[in-house]
């Protein structure tokens, strides 16, 4: 279901049922939040890479999954703001490589990504309306911050097929490449990140996800807090020392 691979300080780990698009049940949802609790856990592992197996990156959730009986949404939604948490809070930088359509939950399991890059052939779709449902998964919540309240009113009310590039104009994504080439560029970018400051990284999200809500004197005062924080860091004095001599800072992520 959730496949997991090291390369290096990366951990890649692939929505694998391609024979389903990829599309989520419970117990892929299970295993996507263990992967990411090990990530955590795992000092070795300093940055993860998100991807779909085959020709799509997730159709969203899998209704047959529900056979004839009337879901209980809410109930199941925690299985999904689970998840939404662990990826929202993950002690490492995450890169999302999207390889074909990224659909509903899907798509915002993709938009939780620090550096988000898509297969020239990938497609993006919010689907919630066109079976009735209203947006969930965090995309309420991120949609707006990256395309503004009007872009996140029409894609969400009328559910548009955005090509690789639209979402690239619009900043769903970062970088659109050739589909045959995206495992290889997304993990180079992954590696890159790798061998930064991962506090620094993890404590620049929480700042940039937090800045929507604070005023300026309290985004300040964060500031001041988790500058604190990652002034502390053995990362930070390594970044101070190779200034110095002038060299290449090797961080270590600590």
């Amino acid at each position: 279901m959730v496949q997991k691979e090291r390369q290096g300080g990366v951990l890649l780990l692939t929505l694998n049922r391609p024979e389903r698009l990829n599309a989520l049940t419970g117990e892929v949802l299970e295993e996507l939040w263990a992967a990411l609790q090990e990530a955590n856990q795992d000092q070795e592992v300093r940055a993860v890479l998100l991807t779909g197996a085959g020709r799509a990156f997730s159709a969203g959730q899998d209704l047959t999954e529900f056979g004839e009986e009337k879901p209980d949404y809410e109930a199941h939604l925690r299985r999904y703001n689970r998840v939404v948490e662990a990826l929202s809070r993950l002690e490492k930088p995450l890169v999302v490589a999207v390889n074909g359509p990224a659909a509903g939950a899907g798509m915002s399991l993709a938009l939780w990504g620090d550096y988000r890059m898509a297969a020239d052939g990938a497609s993006f779709s919010t689907a919630f309306v066109r079976i009735g449902l209203v947006p969930d998964s965090g995309m309420s919540f991120l949609l707006p911050r990256l395309v503004g309240l009007a872009k996140a009113q029409e894609l969400l009310l009328l559910s548009p097929r955005l090509s690789a590039e639209e979402a690239l104009a619009l900043g769903l994504v970062h970088r659109v490449v050739p589909a045959e080439k995206l495992l290889e560029e997304a993990l180079a970018v992954a590696q890159e990140l790798a061998q930064g400051p991962t506090r620094a990284y993890v404590l620049t999200r929480r700042l940039l996800l937090e800045s929507h809500r604070l005023s300026l004197s309290e985004a300040l005062a964060l500031e001041a807090v988790l500058q604190g924080e990652a002034g502390r860091t053995l990362d930070h004095e390594e970044g101070v020392r190779a200034f110095r001599e002038k060299r290449p800072p090797r961080f270590q992520g600590r």
